[in-house]
């Protein structure tokens, strides 16, 4: 069964179901920054294997989120980069960072915030 047959039929849930999972907010986040190899995400995004970003990608990229294309640096190669609809969930992930703090700080566990850095390194590094 594809992916998107599973989505909720309320669009909050639909919404949430699109961006549920452990990793598809930050790779849509890197992703935000121009398109991406799997390599360059791999060597980005701390902790995650290529395994499940393989997967992730896949469903962000059957929700309509993401596509491959060939690379502009490696003929050979396939770079992700955000759809129309991805670019569309910039105000919505920004917001979702906001809200995140303010709940931390509702709740006394600011402490317990990461920095970006902490999951996403630069593309330099």
């Amino acid at each position: 069964m594809k992916i998107i047959k599973r989505l909720p039929g309320l669009p909050v849930e639909r919404a949430l179901g699109v961006l549920s999972g452990r990793w598809k907010a930050v790779i849509l986040h890197v992703l935000l920054g121009g398109p991406q190899r799997i390599c360059e995400l791999e060597k980005r995004i701390t902790g995650i294997s290529q395994k499940v970003l393989i997967q992730q990608l896949r469903a962000l990229e059957e929700h309509g989120m993401v596509r491959r294309q060939p690379s502009a640096v490696d003929s050979q190669g396939i770079e992700y980069l955000l759809t129309p609809l991805g670019e569309s969930l910039r105000p919505v992930l920004e917001a979702l960072m906001e809200w995140g703090t303010h709940h931390a700080k509702e709740l006394n566990e600011t402490h317990r915030l990461l920095p970006c850095h902490a999951v996403v390194r630069n593309s330099t590094a």
